[in-house]
């Protein structure tokens, strides 16, 4: 018997001395969780299956994260020119959002797929995508042995569940995600903590972006959508990347009687990333879709290239459509 529920995925492994993990750009908790808890997986059961190297790529991300172990094992780079027995792909819904480390997809002699997004349209070899999960750690929690689970496994897959989920408020919820989120409590993990750390905590940088954020978001579309935006001057004045703005989208989408909550932000002169999140009917997946993004219906995001003017023109007419539907 195999060390995964899915005799597929057992069989793909137990072929491979070397293999390549990786999540999408701009890596979230559930993608740094999932990664993170795969790794200690294979590697704990690394002498059973074979396997000699295993690494993980990841674009640099948020310090919160550090709390999880083997964190500083992460390349984030791709300069080497390894070719890969198997490549896993966790939490990614797209092939083109892998980034630099789909060089290792596609010398890889098989691939593999495990994911949560509706979106997903199953690039791989071998593709375990369940879209009614409420994270792509939920799904591995699912095919794991749950008797493998160590506290370290059990604390990166805690860290996905909570940061996807918003700490079980999000509609994506389910009795089954309370259920995996209990057994993970149950070996012990600091589970307060993690939350405190991954979520709540907020460095002062942090919390001076999020203020700016608030202070200078509008209403618009009667007071139905949200809308704040941060220009590459303000963050380079402010010296942030993208790893300090997390969870301002969730603040602008907790605005009583906003249905969509819009944040915008200026990664390069003219290249803005989107991030969408709605409280009513609306489908922000459709309107992520439209620019070429993706993600789930109540949070997506995209990259638009324009002037903030124009991009945010685009989007509110694609939203105003969305919301008349």
């Amino acid at each position: 018997m195999g060390i995964f529920s899915d005799n597929e995925i057992n069989s793909i492994l137990a072929e491979a001395k070397k293999v390549a993990i990786a999540g999408h750009v701009s890596p979230d908790g559930d993608c740094v969780g999932s990664c993170m808890a795969f790794y200690h997986y294979l590697k704990d059961n690394a002498g059973e299956l074979g396997i000699e190297q295993i690494d993980v790529y990841l674009e640099p991300f948020g310090s919160s994260f550090n709390v999880l172990e083997g964190i500083d094992e992460i390349k984030h780079s791709c300069d080497a020119d390894t070719v890969y027995d198997v490549f896993v792909s966790l939490d990614c819904s797209s092939l083109d959002r892998l980034g630099k480390a789909v060089k290792y997809f596609n010398t890889a002699r098989y691939t593999v797929n495990i994911d949560h997004h509706i979106s997903n349209i199953g690039f791989a070899g071998y593709n375990h995508v369940i879209s009614n999960a409420s994270s792509t750690c939920e799904v591995l929690f699912d095919l794991l042995d749950e008797s493998r689970i160590n506290k370290e496994i059990a604390r990166a897959l805690y860290v996905g569940i909570i940061n996807d989920t918003g700490v079980f408020k999000h509609a994506s919820t389910s009795g089954k995600t309370m259920l995996a989120a209990a057994k993970l409590m149950d070996k012990g993990i600091d589970f307060t903590g993690l939350i405190d750390e991954t979520i709540l905590g907020r460095t002062h940088l942090q919390n001076q972006l999020l203020g700016r954020c608030l202070m200078e978001s509008r209403l618009i579309l009667n007071g139905k959508v949200i809308i704040s935006c941060l220009s590459l001057s303000v963050l380079q004045f402010y010296g942030a990347d993208h790893s300090d703005l997390d969870g301002i989208i969730d603040q602008l989408r907790s605005t009583k009687g906003t249905q969509v909550a819009i944040f915008i932000y200026e990664k390069e002169p003219e290249v803005y990333k989107v991030s969408l999140r709605a409280n009513g009917n609306a489908d922000v997946r459709r309107v992520a879709e439209a620019f070429g993004g993706g993600g789930h219906i109540r949070a997506a995001g995209c990259t638009i290239r324009g002037t903030l003017d124009e991009i945010t023109d685009r989007l509110i007419m694609q939203i105003k459509d969305e919301l008349m539907d």
